[in-house]
């Protein structure tokens, strides 16, 4: 099968044939009609996750069909639509059992702990604890950027952040993410301050629903004042969607009194450390949560908001480029971080789009 491969981090890519997977007893292979581009397949090629071994086919956020199944699963077919979680559950440890497969304590990632779906195929393992159908009706493309941005940001807002109807929600950095979580807290009821550098950025948050807009770059006084401005002395849910220590700390310093920063976007640094601005932390007793993904079984409600067009991923895809064009686009993100979901068809457009 053809995919993307690089050997060495920070080094650019290429495309190249490599042997396609088999199924592991408990897995499945999918044919990957779509994939996703995300920051986090930057920061793996960058070398920011040690848990990667050389050489890697990276990608994480995938739909497509079921290609070949191990002999143990028992919940799928050939054929079968589907996409998945970023963090792949093992089922079994006690995590698991208490129902939070996002912090699985022997998780897998596709485009991380093994090869992933910049690729024509890729393996999924625990398959009957991970797989996610799709409706007919959802195309493989739209499909992809749930597997890490959408529902990331869905659980982000909805289950860590606690959103709710008639609060101020400020987002810091209106990329994939981000804008997600824009449109995840309007569908909820809430008021959105959207903050970020890129005015193409924050015109697309504002055509999502944001009612303020602020460029992080030029606001008198930094981002945090210009968010406590505008929501009347501070937003209640704030969420880093970026992954910075600047975006960090305005996130937490632009809350109110007992309000809650969620930090999404990833913070790698050179000793692993980021300093967060805990005095405010405790003199207004703020809460601050991490969000890492969301579990296969929480799915079913952000599908319903989908299949009922309150929420519009569709909305999110700005640009499809096929395999080939993976390694320039990849190492281009921190120049050039898109905004919405970059789609890759390792077979195709009519595939990647079709339902």
């Amino acid at each position: 099968m053809r995919a993307v491969v690089f050997d060495e981090f920070q080094r650019k890519p290429e495309v190249r044939e490599v042997p396609t997977p088999e199924p592991t007893p408990a897995g499945v292979v999918v044919r990957v009609s779509a994939t996703g581009l995300c920051r986090s397949d930057w920061h793996g090629w960058m070398g920011h996750d040690p848990g990667i071994g050389l050489p890697h086919v990276p990608g994480h956020e995938l739909a497509g069909t079921v290609e070949a199944v191990g002999s143990r699963v028992t919940g799928w077919r050939l054929g079968d639509r589907v996409t998945v979680p970023f963090v792949c559950a093992c089922g079994r440890c006690a995590s698991c059992v208490a129902g939070d497969h996002q912090v699985c304590e022997r998780q897998t990632q596709p485009g991380f702990t093994h090869w992933g779906s910049f690729a024509e195929y890729t393996l999924i393992e625990d398959a009957d604890v991970n797989l996610v159908a799709l409706p007919p009706e959802l195309s493989f493309a739209t499909a992809a950027g749930l597997g890490c941005r959408f529902a990331t940001a869905f659980r982000a807002v909805v289950g860590q952040g606690r959103v709710r109807p008639g609060e101020w929600v400020a987002v810091h950095g209106c990329g994939g993410v981000g804008l997600s979580a824009v449109m995840i807290a309007v569908a909820a009821g809430a008021r959105v301050a959207a903050v970020d550098v890129s005015p193409a950025a924050l015109d697309l948050a504002r055509q999502f629903g944001a009612a303020v807009c602020i460029d992080a770059a030029a606001a008198p006084g930094g981002a945090a004042q210009a968010v406590r401005e505008a929501t009347g002395g501070g937003a209640q849910l704030s969420l880093d969607a970026l992954g910075s220590p600047q975006t960090c700390a305005a996130s937490v310093l632009g809350l109110r009194r007992r309000g809650r920063h969620v930090q999404v976007g990833l913070l790698p640094s050179v000793d692993g450390l980021t300093a967060v601005p805990m005095e405010r932390v405790v003199a207004w007793e703020l809460e601050v949560l991490g969000s890492h993904g969301m579990a296969a079984h929480d799915y079913p409600p952000m599908m319903r908001m989908v299949a009922a067009g309150e929420l519009r991923p569709d909305r999110l895809l700005t640009r499809t480029i096929g395999l080939d064009d993976v390694p320039a686009a990849l190492t281009a993100m921190d120049a050039a971080p898109g905004a919405g979901v970059t789609v890759i068809t390792p077979h195709g457009p009519e595939e990647a789009l079709g339902s």
